[in-house]
């Protein structure tokens, strides 16, 4: 059989020894069977795009895996065009090194982040203009933003349309919904941790890596996910910089400037100019284990 009658699909799930693909031109999953070079030689993770040709009504024989452009390892999902980063202003609080640190870890993979606030329904006036800061802020940083209610719906269709052919996962602190997100986008029903009144946290309530298709071509991560990350497992400090998406509009006077201590940072200058946020560039130091006099004048503590 040549490759041009070999039919197309995305692995939906991987667990132990079961793989299951979703075929692109049927919309129908199968039993996926590696076979020749692809049993010896392959391992093949969720989200790989993968060749062969229909057995029976319920098995896929995979003759080849494409060449991912990505694997991120939490969770080990391949090809991932978008992570769905979720936040809440409250019910959890809100914390943006946390934020950032996701950010820059998604950077280093190549994977495009978009931050996406849940539970809007809940705020009062006073919240939501802290909310259009926040949203503000991650917007100069180059970053798209999102308001939603997983309760209420509002701003579902939009995120649906937003993430139009493409493999997602969702990752972001415990309860802030990423499940009940996904239930919304999917249309499926699926276990949610209630949040504790006392710890505002959710419980983890999924286990595997299971891809659902929803909206024009789309597909969504049931995964555990992670709900905290720090950028120096995978960064070391000296190259952290390159992962702040916002300092690269700006050539300072050494090509490996850290906007630390150097002389001649247009970074440092722009931050002066109110162009990089204090939040941001708070974080970064933090993440950095570098504290700045000149920083605390220019954005206090």
């Amino acid at each position: 059989m040549g490759k041009k009658e070999l039919k197309k699909g995305v692995v939906v799930d991987r667990e132990a020894q079961l793989i299951e693909v979703y075929l692109l031109d049927e919309k129908k999953n199968y039993r996926g069977i590696p076979r020749g070079k692809v049993l010896k030689k392959t391992k093949i993770y969720a989200g790989d795009y993968v060749l062969g040709s229909v057995v029976d009504p319920r098995t896929f024989a995979i003759e080849e895996v494409e060449e991912r452009k990505n694997l991120l390892i939490r969770p080990r999902v391949a090809n991932v065009d978008r992570v769905i980063v979720v936040e809440t202003l409250k019910m959890p609080e809100f914390n943006n090194y946390l934020l950032d640190n996701m950010l820059a870890v998604y950077e280093y993979f190549r994977v495009e982040p978009v931050i996406v606030f849940n539970k809007i329904d809940l705020l009062n006036e006073e919240e939501k203009k802290e909310l259009e800061r926040w949203e503000k802020i991650y917007k100069d940083a180059g970053y798209d933003v999102l308001k939603v209610s997983a309760q209420t719906g509002e701003g579902i269709d939009e995120l649906t349309d937003y993430l139009e052919g493409f493999i997602c996962v969702l990752a972001g602190p415990s309860g802030v919904g990423k499940s009940s997100i996904l239930a919304r986008l999917t249309g499926q029903p699926l276990r949610t941790g209630e949040v504790s009144k006392k710890t505002e946290r959710g419980r983890h309530t999924t286990t595997g890596v299971r891809l659902i298709p929803f909206g024009k071509g789309s597909f969504i991560g049931d995964t555990p996910g992670f709900s905290k990350v720090e950028a120096s497992m995978f960064i070391k400090d000296r190259e952290l910089h390159k992962y702040f998406r916002e300092f690269s509009r700006y050539a300072c006077r050494y090509p490996d400037c850290t906007h630390t201590t150097e002389p001649g940072c247009e970074v440092k200058e722009a931050l002066k100019r109110g162009e990089i946020s204090c939040e941001r560039f708070k974080s970064y130091l933090k993440m950095m284990k570098v504290y700045l006099e000149e920083v605390k004048e220019v954005c206090g503590d």
